[in-house]
């Protein structure tokens, strides 16, 4: 499958006319910035370069025809921008996993394009979220993940609790008009499913209230939430732990690498292939979800050793996040693009609970999957490094 189907929606229609005088802002959704004509005239010519670039393709191409999109949009800056407006800051978007947050006053942070936010459980159990920025000189506020009993700026020691409140804000004293009301943290959109949290940027939470699962399953999901939670993707599995890698590449190269998985897998990854049955590969299309499945091996390794299990589960979730479901295991693949030629990719790993003090069986069975990653890690450098303006036939349309 290629990137050529996820993208086509996001794409249009593109905003080329600005309201003369101002220039939309790709990295705050509706937001609008007046700004001098030099920079209006400048910002004019990105936007029609841009514009360009996403005419290239033609997403309208039947997929027995489609090549490859552009390097342009793997390479160019101005792409990379239009991508975080149309593509993250709209939706649904997974930023971690409730073992984060399964305490109250728990939290943790994360950066998507231009936007800082922290995620945290209050001391009723809701899961909130906000921007993470002081409301008084927008310093950043917390850093990391853990446990606080309260959030408190660097900078000048404004205080804000997990609900969001401003509880102390410092040397104010001869300060006329001001509400302490007015200067709480700002909330943003955010929910649970299974084991997932999930931002949505497109706008903030001004009701303050939980957002309901049904509607964001439908949403993020589709018609495919019920096939993947009843084939295991749930909050029943016990958290095992996490890996992250850099990767100097676009995001996306990871992704159609994953998507690919099913016609290079026998050729770069002969142990995995030698688990799985791969004339029952089989894809299945949702409408912002593809479902690959395939059996597993009827041999066995000594001792049993059984990773993969009888059936392999690999969804792809628009635009970045990734969920394998084989065996007793579920592990996560999430994108998180740095720029251009950088992103980071977040795995978590989850364990049936019956084998969760299994130390043995859970040291092979992340040193398999250890192996798999980093060759793949290789291969989307190696793809990354022979960037060039050749188009190449479909290849990502197997998975």
């Amino acid at each position: 499958m290629q990137m050529q189907m996820a993208m086509n929606i996001q794409l249009t229609p593109f905003i080329s006319n600005p309201r003369q005088g101002q220039l939309l802002n790709l990295n705050f959704p509706n937001k609008h910035s007046t700004l001098t004509c030099c920079a209006i005239r400048n910002s004019d010519l990105k936007l029609s370069q841009t514009q360009r670039l996403v005419h290239h393709f033609n997403p309208k191409t039947p997929i027995e025809e489609a090549v490859t999109p552009p390097t342009s949009w793997y390479t160019h800056p101005s792409f990379f921008h239009l991508e975080l407006d149309r593509v993250f800051y709209r939706g649904w978007q997974v930023v971690g996993s409730t073992e984060q947050i399964k305490d109250p006053r728990d939290y943790f942070t994360g950066r998507l394009g231009d936007v800082e936010y922290v995620v945290c459980r209050d001391d009723s159990g809701i899961v909130r979220a906000f921007h993470n920025v002081c409301r008084h000189h927008a310093s950043l506020l917390a850093y990391g993940s853990g446990k606080k009993s309260c959030f408190v700026c660097p900078y000048h020691g404004w205080t804000y609790g997990f609900n969001g409140a401003l509880l102390k804000a410092t040397r104010i004293s001869g300060m006329r008009n001001f509400n302490v009301n007015d200067f709480g943290l700002l909330p943003m959109k955010v929910a649970t499913w299974g084991p997932f949290v999930l931002l949505n940027l497109e706008k903030e939470n001004l009701s303050k209230k939980e957002v309901d699962s049904h509607n964001v399953s439908k949403e993020w999901l589709g018609s495919s939430s019920e096939i993947l939670s009843t084939n295991g993707v749930d909050s029943s599995l016990s958290y095992v732990c996490r890996r992250e890698y850099t990767i100097e590449c676009n995001w996306k190269v990871f992704c159609d690498n994953y998507l690919d998985g099913g016609y290079h897998v026998p050729y770069a990854h002969k142990g995995l292939a030698s688990g799985l049955k791969l004339d029952s590969y089989s894809i299945t299309m949702f409408e912002r979800v593809s479902i690959q499945s395939c059996e597993g091996s009827s041999e066995k390794n000594k001792g049993n050793y059984d990773r993969l299990g009888r059936k392999a589960i690999y969804a792809f979730v628009y635009p970045n996040f990734m969920i394998n479901r084989y065996g007793p295991w579920m592990d996560t693949n999430l994108v998180v693009p740095l720029g251009p030629n950088k992103c980071q990719v977040i795995f978590d790993y989850y364990l049936e609970h019956s084998l969760k003090d299994d130390k043995d069986f859970i040291e092979k069975s992340l040193q398999d999957s250890e192996k798999v990653q980093v060759k793949s890690i290789g291969f989307t450098g190696l793809i990354k490094s022979s960037s060039c303006n050749i188009p190449t036939f479909g290849c990502c349309m197997s998975r």
